[in-house]
């Protein structure tokens, strides 16, 4: 993987943490290959995500969520990756299901660091999430019709993203902020300078 060299020189002082979206997804897309082994794989991660789920209506942090983690999902990796070891023997190592198997060992070390630190999250979902807007919307913003219509559109954008940032409804500032850009150069806008 092209990140893994971030990772080589501990004096960087970084540390690997993976996503179990990913794992699921290299699992999931061999579910057909081998749909026993798989399908009991998928079974496992789902009780991860189930001891996450459990988490969030307690409204768990800190240390309490360490604990939880540590005697919910630790017993369900250990278990994991017993299983995972025993079936990576009997598959073939180009085959989808030996791909799969060998992404989750390979990088066990890394999906498992979110049970050691509350702080971290069990996939990166929520930032894959915050991204999909710009994904989706960099086919559209090839139509604007203009460079001044795409930089409006950019300006536009940066408020609704700085006001999600900061959970603020943009709704209320967006009119008048839509005035004042109306009357405005872009680059005053840009600036920060009054129009």
């Amino acid at each position: 993987m092209a990140y893994d060299s971030f990772f080589l020189k501990p004096e960087r002082g970084m540390l690997e943490v993976d996503c179990w979206a990913h794992a699921r997804r290299h699992v999931y897309q061999a579910l057909d290959h081998d749909p026993s082994r798989m399908r009991t794989l998928l079974l496992m991660i789902a009780e991860l995500y189930g001891v996450e789920k459990l988490a969030r209506p307690r409204g768990l942090s800190g240390e309490d969520l360490r604990l939880l983690r540590e005697q919910g999902a630790r017993p369900v990796l250990e278990k994991l990756h017993a299983y995972s070891l025993q079936i990576h023997k009997e598959l073939l190592p180009k085959s989808e299901a030996g791909q799969a198997v060998n992404y989750l060992l390979k990088n066990w070390t890394a999906l498992t660091r979110y049970c050691e630190n509350p702080a971290l999250s069990i996939d990166n979902n929520h930032t894959e999430r915050s991204l999909r807007g710009w994904a989706v919307g960099r086919n559209n913003w090839t139509f604007f019709g203009s460079d001044r219509g795409g930089r409006t559109a950019a300006v536009l954008r940066s408020f609704v993203a700085s006001c999600e940032l900061v959970k603020v409804d943009p709704s209320p500032g967006s009119t008048s902020f839509c005035q004042i850009a109306g009357r405005s150069s872009l680059d005053s806008l840009a600036s920060g300078r009054k129009p």
